[in-house]
């Protein structure tokens, strides 16, 4: 089994308000949880109003599988409608035995 964590740092220039990057952040987990059946929260940051920090998790059994979906996943949300930039990305694939 192998379990992949996917760290992703946004920055919402267009945000005025806390409220505002609920909405954002709230249809991006939403989007990205029913498109890729994966979990995926807000982790860190949630008192900036211009800056979001998502955590991404997916388990199979396939390593490749869990690195493809992670990568698609990040590809999703950097392409996606809203008006964010991706600061950086990381992911981490975990072999558990």
């Amino acid at each position: 089994m192998h379990i992949g964590v996917c760290r992703v740092e946004l920055h919402l220039p267009g945000n005025l308000s806390l409220k505002g990057k609920r909405r954002v952040v709230k249809s991006i987990t939403t989007q990205v949880r029913s498109r890729f059946n994966i979990s995926v929260a807000e982790v860190d940051n949630q008192n900036l109003w211009q800056l979001a920090t998502l955590g991404i998790c997916c388990v199979s059994n396939n390593k490749r599988y869990v690195n493809e979906v992670l990568s698609k996943a990040v590809n999703f949300i950097t392409g996606s409608r809203f008006e964010i930039e991706m600061l950086n990305y990381e992911i981490e694939i975990l072999p558990v035995l």
